[in-house]
């Protein structure tokens, strides 16, 4: 049997450039959800969170990386290098590399873009970051909503099952664009307020930016502190909708089910629930209900969306790595935002950060098409 491990990783934010500065801040209360006035983003501002784009030409710069490159190329370059650099594996063909992303170089096809039209295709986003460090084998792609960057994971860890490779990397990003604002304004889902996952006043998303960059590993020499072990995952689509999730959960009911049952775990063993919480109306009742039927309503439960906002396909990579720290930390992270609980079913909302004995935790993730995809991690001791 292989045991798969997620070890090095490396979240850049609004929040900070390090897992443990992301952690740190969110500790701290600390969000990068912010009024966005920006025209070349939106016609008009919205709340978002952003990264530092002179922050990140000091760090892209501090690589001496030559090439031309675009802003999710340069985000995904600086978390991807940290990882790699602290890993220490050589890159040989046993090494395989995983992209994960909704809209990839969506902004390239924006007027005024210095890049080629080609760009924006993901083939050509792979390509670059193959590379620019120099992996032997052709990457992988993954695009699949907003479950992207969970779903990598599950692929990664088949590609280790199979013998295929001993180490796989994988790195998620995604931007906030012109494209992508206008898109979740056309669905009247943007919030113009800091998002509430959960509560009853909740007026839907803030959209958010990131590149997160982990290490999955059968080898246990290669684990660090905040290691985790990946016990079960499932991935299932409902099929309900182009856009709106099942109004019975079922997508996720049945890919927690599964991802339980791989597990081996009961709702009793699990210690917290890392949920998706967009704080749209149908996601977050959709969630509650699924929960619900899953008899794991009284799990302390929370989301992430309101320290980073909705970073699409890298949200589910960026969350389990808070998840992993969170483990390792043995603290529950308050679900930023929540007030009063506005879902149908009761479910049990982490109100404010505060200790806790940890040991597994279930990472979940919804998108749109009815994708949803369930991954359980067990803490290591090293």
């Amino acid at each position: 049997m292989t045991n798969v491990y997620l070890s090095y990783n490396n979240s850049v934010s609004s929040l900070g450039f390090s897992s443990e500065d992301v952690i740190d801040a969110i500790v701290s209360g600390k969000t990068g959800v912010k009024k966005v006035n920006d025209s070349s983003r939106f016609m008009n501002s919205f709340y978002g969170s952003l990264i530092d784009s002179a922050d990140l030409e000091r760090a892209i710069k501090n690589l001496k990386v030559e090439g031309n490159f675009t802003t999710l190329e340069k985000m995904m370059i600086v978390s991807l290098t940290n990882v790699i650099h602290s890993a220490n594996i050589p890159l040989t063909e046993k090494v395989g590399l995983i992209i994960s992303t909704t809209k990839g170089n969506i902004d390239v096809l924006e007027k005024g873009s210095p890049f080629p039209a080609e760009r924006a295709y993901l083939s050509v986003l792979g390509k670059t970051i193959r590379d620019v460090f120099g992996f032997k084998n052709e990457p992988i792609i993954v695009s699949n909503a907003c479950v992207s960057g969970l779903l990598s994971i599950s692929v990664a860890k088949r590609y280790l099952v199979q013998g295929i490779y001993d180490n796989v990397f994988v790195v998620s990003g995604d931007l906030i664009s012109e494209f992508v604002v206008s898109g979740f304004n056309s669905f009247q889902a943007l919030s113009n307020e800091p998002c509430k996952p959960y509560s009853i006043k909740r007026s839907g998303i803030n959209l958010g930016e990131v590149a997160a960059s982990v290490l999955v590993t059968s080898d246990k020499e290669k684990l660090t502190k905040e290691s985790v072990e990946l016990l079960g995952d499932a991935t299932r689509n409902d099929a309900n909708h182009i856009s709106g999730p099942s109004r019975t959960g079922e997508g996720l009911y049945q890919s927690v089910k599964k991802a339980m049952e791989e597990a081996k775990v009961s709702a009793n063993e699990l210690d917290y629930i890392s949920a998706h919480g967009t704080a749209t109306p149908f996601n977050d009742e959709m969630e509650a209900i699924a929960f619900d039927r899953l008899r794991l309503n009284h799990i302390p439960t929370n989301s992430l969306k309101g320290y980073f906002g909705h970073t699409l396909g890298a949200s589910g990579l960026l969350e389990t790595i808070v998840g992993m720290h969170s483990l390792h930390r043995n603290t529950l992270f308050a679900s930023s935002g929540f007030d009063t609980l506005g879902v149908s079913k009761p479910i049990n909302i982490i109100d404010r950060t505060r200790e806790s004995d940890l040991n597994i935790f279930l990472k979940t993730a919804s998108g749109f098409g009815g994708c949803n995809t369930a991954a359980i991690f067990k803490k290591v001791n090293v």
